[in-house]
């Protein structure tokens, strides 16, 4: 939250920085809380195993095992050296047992993390960022680790981990006034950079920032953004003949993000099918 010198008289007068400090403790309880919980599938400790001194990328899953087979065909083969472990956070166990299925058809790790105390998707993702965070990452101390939303496809080679090995994370910036963070779906950082902060990969609303926002404080802060390389990013239609805001595609470098949950519902099959068909594109091109 913000600091108090920062709230207006206005805000005193509504009890802002009261309601916000309490509700700041109550989203830290249930983050301590939630990080003790076990997987309900997977085995953490061969996943630890796996990833030491590695370069690790974790794709957060939810209910969508389609993207879930397109992103693990195009990671293998277009991000090659890097383990892709699933860490599943749907809240059902069709989509589960799907995801599961897809991962071990792949030969991927996968882990169903804890059932998610939250129902809100920036605050459900961003607590299913530190559990990775806190369980995965930290004691298996890869060398290098980024999260993928689920959604999102690299259509070219690419090492995405490169930039860490000169500056200490990179990723598709996202500003909010003075501050910014790097977007959750597709951020990454360099171990020995970063393991002694207290990253935090959840929301700060109170200032502005949406997932992965929490690491202004223990991490972004430090960082003059002017010295550092960003991944570029722009968003165009999906198809032409619509504005952006009714149908994103979201272009960050080579990778494709389809940017699910943006535009007019009555595009989204559409949209899906025309990710399909790049992807199908691609994998052909493969054979």
């Amino acid at each position: 939250m913000r600091h108090f010198s920062q709230y207006t008289f206005e805000d005193w007068r509504r009890l802002r920085p009261l309601t916000h400090a309490v509700k700041t403790l109550r989203y830290r309880w249930t983050d301590r809380q939630y990080m003790r919980r076990p997987v309900r599938a997977g085995d953490v400790p061969s996943v630890r195993k796996a990833i030491r001194g590695r370069r690790l990328l974790t794709t957060i899953a939810f209910s969508d095992p389609q993207a879930i087979d397109w992103q693990a065909q195009l990671v293998r083969r277009f991000v090659p050296g890097a383990v892709q472990l699933i860490a599943d956070n749907s809240p059902d166990d069709a989509s589960a047992s799907a995801i599961s299925a897809v991962a071990a058809r792949h030969n991927l790790p996968y882990l169903r993390l804890p059932a998610n105390p939250w129902y809100e998707p920036s605050r459900s993702h961003g607590i299913a960022l530190n559990w990775v965070w806190q369980n995965i990452v930290r004691p298996g101390e890869p060398t290098a680790f980024g999260f993928l939303d689920d959604d999102i496809f690299p259509t070219g080679p690419d090492d995405p981990f490169a930039p860490v090995a000169s500056q200490p994370c990179f990723g598709v910036v996202r500003p909010a006034g003075m501050r910014w963070f790097l977007w959750a779906g597709f951020c990454f950082f360099r171990f020995d950079a970063v393991n002694h902060l207290p990253l935090d990969f959840g929301q700060d609303w109170f200032n502005g920032l949406d997932s992965g926002g929490g690491n202004w404080r223990a991490l972004y802060h430090r960082i003059e953004r002017v010295q550092m390389m960003e991944q570029e990013t722009r968003f165009v239609p999906f198809k032409p003949g619509i504005d952006v805001a009714d149908g994103p595609f979201q272009w960050c470098g080579p990778w494709l993000h389809e940017v699910g949950l943006m535009g007019r519902k009555e595009f989204f099959a559409e949209k899906r099918q025309t990710t399909g068909l790049i992807v199908a594109r691609l994998l052909d091109d493969s054979e």
